[in-house]
């Protein structure tokens, strides 16, 4: 499998649940802007859309948007528990964090990057984003490891990865005790680690 990505981007949330799974893959840097593949090639060719992520598998197929490909690759090892098993309510649960931060916390960062954002409207945006940090605060504060109980989830590498955002938009997470918690803590974990070096953004 090949997964293309683009340094610190949601692209990183699948890239760490290859790793946690240990499953074999090349990661292949792709430039956002130019749309240029690391090593020449226009990533308009694997996905039209021209955002990460992109996983080609081995016969040509290509899966593109994050909670797709999470949701895929944790059905490729059932035995690692990154998606529980299919039929099982705790499926859904997992299934239901990933849409909540794909359209709740995903979608409402975006326009923060974006060069072509009002001004007037970005203090907007922050204020959903508090509100979302609180609600995440909220559903932390029983004292569970992470997001679904004390098992390490997709939802959780998705979460890691977007909530990370936050140092680059203004928002202080210090205002969010179990939210900073959680964040260091799955930044702690060795394949968390891995990745982010990978990625260049953690010094080896």
């Amino acid at each position: 499998m090949k997964l293309y990505y683009s340094p610190g981007a949601c692209s990183l949330s699948p890239h760490i649940v290859l790793r946690e799974a240990g499953m074999d893959f090349q990661a292949v840097s792709v430039d956002l802007a130019t749309k240029q593949i690391d090593g020449g090639g226009d990533f308009r060719r694997i996905n039209d859309r021209g955002y990460v992520p992109a996983l080609e598998l081995d016969d040509g197929q290509v899966l593109t948007e994050v909670p797709a490909i999470l949701a895929y690759l944790g059905d490729l090892r059932p035995d690692c528990g990154l998606v529980p098993r299919v039929g099982s309510f705790e499926r859904y649960r997992v299934l239901e964090w990933l849409s909540f931060i794909s359209s709740e916390l995903h979608k409402t960062f975006s326009p923060l990057f974006a060069p072509d954002t009002p001004d007037d409207y970005k203090p907007v945006v922050r204020g959903r984003l508090t509100e979302r940090s609180a609600y995440l605060e909220r559903r932390l504060a029983d004292g569970r490891a992470f997001l679904t109980g004390d098992t390490f989830t997709a939802a959780d590498a998705y979460l890691f990865v977007v909530i990370g955002w936050s140092a680059y938009v203004d928002l202080d997470l210090r205002s969010y005790p179990k939210l900073s918690a959680y964040q260091a803590r799955v930044g702690t974990r060795p394949k968390v680690q891995a990745a982010l070096k990978a990625e260049g953004l953690l010094k080896a």
